[in-house]
């Protein structure tokens, strides 16, 4: 049992946030710490930033009542974000230690994405992370000694990909002279219909079995290879094109079901 539901079964509140909307959805009533905490958009610009709560308000009163935050890839986010939780959370608790008393989890690694600084240095993005704030300080820093998912797929090839990727971010493989890096392990597909064919074999046949399609997925760090991608997956049913334009109005509405308002809201 997880951190949040010991915490929830016990009739309190624990939050789940993360620094992306991608990382939120994987948890359980997950939404970004932006939406969760209120944060100001433009966190480089502020010197002592806070979180948009006033003391009166319904979201107030969860803080309050809160007693585990959990931030996932907080080694994302921006140094003056925690800063500003930390304020928010003392003036709402009258209590001047850390986060005001409440447990704050914060995960991440530092050999991933680090805060964005627009149009910023390398020493300005090491500058925004966490460790250059003054309250890492008082954290208790936990490593992760066992990779679940390791051990959970089992097998020698397993184990060799999961060291491989922490060579990677240890800066152990270093690039060749077109900033490429030899992957001493795993499997290289010339083409992209190689790619293609090989995670969706036999697609004509399989594209209607929705069990079928969320079995597999291609990543890609662009949105670019994703359409191209897609087009092509698109291009390999069978049977004719047929393109729709719609026009969208706004209207007014009095009322909503319940069960469509749920699916409206993104966590971000």
């Amino acid at each position: 049992m997880g951190g949040t539901a010991k915490v929830r079964q016990k009739k309190s509140i624990a939050l789940a946030v993360a620094s992306s909307g991608i990382a939120a959805t994987l948890l359980d009533g997950g939404r970004t710490a932006h939406s969760a905490f209120k944060l100001p958009l433009d966190l480089s610009r502020q010197e002592s930033p806070s979180c948009n709560i006033s003391k009166a308000s319904a979201k107030a009163k969860v803080l309050q009542r809160c007693k585990l935050i959990i931030w996932d890839e907080a080694t994302m986010s921006h140094k003056r974000a925690f800063e500003a939780l930390d304020r928010t959370l003392k003036f709402l608790h009258n209590n001047d230690k850390l986060m005001g008393g409440v447990t704050v989890v914060l995960s991440g690694d530092f050999r991933q994405t680090l805060p964005v600084i627009t149009r910023g240095t390398r020493a300005d993005e090491v500058n925004a992370c966490i460790k250059a704030s003054q309250l890492w300080q008082q954290t208790k820093r936990l490593s992760l000694s066992t990779n679940i998912r390791v051990q959970l797929h089992g097998g020698e090839s397993a184990g060799q990909f999961a060291n491989q990727l922490l060579q990677v971010g240890n800066g152990q493989i270093l690039p060749s002279s077109d900033d490429q890096i030899k992957l001493p392990f795993g499997q290289m597909i010339e083409t992209e219909n190689d790619l293609i064919m090989k995670v969706f074999p036999n697609f004509a046949q399989h594209f209607t079995s929705t069990a079928w399609l969320c079995e597999r997925a291609i990543l890609a760090p662009k949105n670019e290879a994703v359409n191209n991608i897609n087009q092509k997956l698109l291009d390999a049913q069978p049977g004719r094109c047929r393109q729709e334009v719609e026009q969208w109005f706004a209207v007014e509405v009095h009322w909503i079901q319940d069960n469509v308002y749920r699916c409206l809201q993104y966590p971000t």
